[in-house]
């Protein structure tokens, strides 16, 4: 990633703007075992209190990169209960990264999030129905795939 991604300006200037980024090698001391890094590159997504909230391993360009750290930034929230700016993060992969990887589960992940701040259930069942046809076929589909009863 070093001589494709990472150089990318918009790469650089999202993640100046959104991570503070710590670059670790893979055999570094507990840091490795604490985090099961067994292949490279991997990225974590951490809280101040250093606890994962995301993480990916391997090879991604720019145009998968920022919507999977978005997607961990928006998990990090999700997981604090701060939904506002979770739905902030996964309607922003949702509108500019649709074509990545990171898009199904965001829409998952934004119906979910949407349940929990309004208790709404109707919001899953819209998540399944955008995920059903934009993504027929993903795994995030199929696993909302029970919201198609809520009525």
């Amino acid at each position: 990633m070093d001589a494709v991604t990472y150089p990318n300006e918009t790469v650089i200037d999202f993640i100046n703007q959104n991570l503070i980024p710590l670059r670790v090698a893979s055999d570094q001391q507990p840091i490795a075992s604490d985090f099961n890094v067994t292949w490279t590159p991997a990225l974590f997504i951490l809280d101040k209190e250093g606890r994962e909230h995301h993480h990916t391993v391997g090879f991604l360009d720019g145009s998968e990169l920022i919507p999977s750290l978005l997607l961990g930034i928006g998990n990090l929230h999700f997981n604090g209960d701060d939904f506002e700016k979770a739905l902030s993060s996964y309607k922003k992969i949702v509108a500019d990264y649709s074509e990545s990887d990171a898009a199904p589960e965001a829409i998952f992940q934004q119906g979910v999030s949407l349940y929990k701040s309004t208790n709404d259930p109707l919001s899953l069942r819209k998540a399944y129905e955008h995920l059903l046809d934009k993504y027929p076929e993903n795994k995030w589909t199929k696993r909302a795939y029970p919201y198609r009863l809520i009525s």
